[in-house]
C-alpha cells in the first residue's frame, strides 16, 4: 500500500480524475499497459498494478467510435484497478475520465515517454514496497564500503562518523538508519529525511555535516556491507585477534558481516574502522591473511602434524 498524495508527488504526477482512496492498493512493483484489454481479452489480466497508457493504447482509444469507446473502457473499469497512468502528455478521451471518475480510480498523468517512466516507476516501487526497517546506529560510506556502526548509545559512534568525515569519507546516516531490503542479499541504508546530513555530537549538539565540511561529505544512501558493533572494553572477555572465520548477523533475513570492536581510551576508532573497510575489500577479491597464513603454516608442517590438525580448524600450535 502507498498514500495517494505520496506516489503523485514522489513521481512528478498530475492528477486529472481526483480519488477518495487515501492509499494505492499496489502490492507489487510491476506495471501493465492495457492494449490487450482494450481489445477484449482479459485472460490473465493483471488489473491489481497501475496502468500505464502510451501512445499506442491512446491511439487504439481514439479510432473507436464513441459508444464503442464506452463499451470498451466500461469493462474495463470494472475492475478494482488501483490507478492509471497517462504518458507523454497524450490527452485522455472524455469517457476514460467520467468513467475513472464514477469507479473511484485516480487517473495521473506525466510528460515521460512511456518507456522511461515505466523504468522509473518499476524502479521506485521496488524501494518503496520493499521490507524496511529502522536501526539505532551510523551508516558511513568508507573507501566504498557501507559501513554500519552499532553499539549503545554514548560508545562513540557519532564521534567516530565526525573522524572519518575529516579524513574524507560520507555520512550516510546518524543515530537512525532506514534500512531497506532491496533484493535476496543486498540491503541499501539511507537517512529519514527530518534528520538528513545531521549529527548528535554530546556536548555540542547538533551539527550539519553537509554545511559544515560540504556536499562531498554525505550521501543520501548506501549498500551495508559490514557491520561493526562498537563496546566498552571488557578484560575479561575474550576477542578474536586472528579473524580466522568471518562471523554474521542477519537483518531482515540477509546474512551481513559482523565485527565486535571494543572502545577503550587511545584506540583511533577510525583508522581502524578504515582498516576494517579495506580489509573486507580484500577478502572479496579473495585475499584473507588470516587463512593464507594459515594455509601457509599447515603446508610447512610435519606431515604426521598434517594428518591430525585441518586448516580449517585454526592456526597450528
Amino acid at each position: 500500500m502507498i498514500r495517494t498524495e505520496k506516489f503523485q508527488r514522489d513521481l512528478g504526477l498530475t492528477c486529472l480524475v481526483e480519488t477518495t482512496r487515501e492509499e494505492l492498493n499496489i502490492e507489487s512493483p510491476d506495471l501493465n499497459r492495457p492494449g490487450m484489454q482494450f481489445c477484449g481479452f482479459y485472460e490473465h489480466f493483471a488489473w491489481d498494478r497501475p496502468q500505464i497508457i502510451g501512445i499506442v493504447e491512446m491511439a487504439y482509444l481514439e479510432q473507436q467510435e464513441p459508444k464503442e469507446r464506452i463499451t470498451v473502457l466500461k469493462k474495463y473499469f470494472d475492475y478494482s484497478l488501483p490507478c492509471v497512468i497517462i504518458c507523454r502528455g497524450l490527452t485522455p478521451p472524455p469517457e476514460m475520465l467520467a468513467l475513472a471518475g464514477a469507479a473511484n480510480v485516480p487517473v495521473f498523468l506525466t510528460n515521460m515517454a512511456t518507456s522511461r517512466f515505466t523504468a522509473l516507476t518499476i524502479h521506485y516501487l521496488s524501494r518503496e514496497l520493499a521490507p524496511h526497517e529502522l536501526r539505532h546506529g551510523v551508516l558511513m560510506d568508507v573507501y566504498g564500503v557501507g559501513v554500519f556502526l552499532s553499539g549503545k548509545s554514548g560508545v562513540g559512534k557519532s564521534e567516530a562518523a565526525l573522524e572519518l568525515v575529516k579524513r574524507g569519507h560520507m555520512l550516510v546516516a546518524d543515530d537512525v538508519v532506514d534500512i531497506c531490503k532491496v533484493s535476496e542479499n543486498r540491503l541499501i541504508g539511507t537517512c529519514p529525511d527530518a534528520i538528513r546530513h545531521l549529527m548528535e555530537i554530546r556536548g555540542i549538539g547538533l551539527i550539519d555535516i553537509q554545511a559544515m565540511f560540504g556536499v562531498s561529505a554525505v550521501t543520501n544512501s548506501k549498500t551495508i556491507d559490514l557491520v561493526l558493533e562498537l563496546e566498552a572494553w571488557d578484560e575479561n572477555k575474550f576477542y578474536d585477534r586472528v579473524g580466522l572465520n568471518d562471523e554474521t548477523m542477519e537483518i531482515l533475513g540477509v546474512p551481513i558481516i559482523r565485527q565486535m570492536m571494543p572502545v577503550r581510551p587511545g584506540r583511533n576508532l577510525a583508522i581502524i574502522i578504515e582498516v576494517a573497510a579495506r580489509n573486507l575489500s580484500l577478502k572479496r577479491m579473495g585475499y584473507h591473511a588470516a587463512r593464507n597464513l594459515n594455509q601457509r603454516i599447515f603446508q610447512s608442517a610435519p606431515a604426521d602434524m598434517n594428518q591430525t590438525h585441518h586448516h580449517e580448524e585454526g592456526f597450528i600450535p
